[in-house]
């Protein structure tokens, strides 16, 4: 399952940050790690997994430039969540990746995420005989690293819409749902920068084990 052409990958940067303090007054994926931006990192990460990319992110897409894909904002208003990201990706697909038939996302500030995560998830799925997918680590499910297939976006936009769902898990669980389980040692790949002493934490790994 190598073919990343029918794949588009949204990165998820549309979270408010307020873990992060001051320093959250500031856009979380753009704040430097081992002195590049976290986005920077995780672009790079997901960029031979997938064929399309694009930023959801709210407000000014100007601030975004720098790395040279396409921003698109939720179409449900009022900060909704991860789902109104996932969503925002599938339209964006829809409309620019006619062919694609999947999208993965990502959280902006996951700069360690695995390098085989679109693959392991394609794997799950047709494993599985399921619609979609999500990463799990230490017995811990993932869902805002999901695949979602682009035939699921009415679905997806009448559930946040008509019936204002907002949790992942009650959207996923009207679907045939794989669950791709990732090791976590020497560390685990879904350690996000949430506070301003995960960033350090952050600095910490990618010295000692050369991530």
């Amino acid at each position: 399952m190598s073919d990343t052409s029918n794949t588009v990958g949204v990165i998820l940067a549309g979270g408010l940050a307020r873990r992060m303090g001051e320093l959250g007054k500031n856009d979380k994926a753009l704040l430097a790690l081992d002195g590049r931006p976290i986005l920077a990192h995780v672009i790079e990460r997901l960029r031979p997994q997938v064929g399309p990319m694009v930023i959801n992110a709210n407000g000014d897409p100007e601030r975004f430039a720098e790395f040279g894909l396409p921003v698109t904002p939720d179409s449900v208003e009022g900060f909704a969540g991860p789902l109104a990201g996932v969503l925002a990706g599938l339209d964006w697909a829809a409309a620019h990746a006619t062919d694609a038939a999947w999208v993965v996302s990502i959280a902006c500030d996951t700069p360690f995420f695995p390098t085989e995560l679109v693959n392991r998830l394609k794997g799950a799925v047709e494993d599985e005989g399921a619609e979609l997918a999500c990463a799990a680590s230490a017995g811990r499910h993932h869902p805002v690293f999901g695949l979602w297939p682009v035939c699921l976006r009415a679905d997806l936009r009448a559930a946040l819409v008509d019936e204002g769902v907002r949790k992942v898990d009650i959207w996923t669980g009207r679907h045939k749902l794989a669950v791709a389980e990732f090791a976590t040692a020497p560390y685990d790949p879904f350690f996000n920068a949430n506070r301003p002493d995960d960033l350090a934490e952050a600095e910490r790994m990618l010295k000692e084990s050369a991530l």
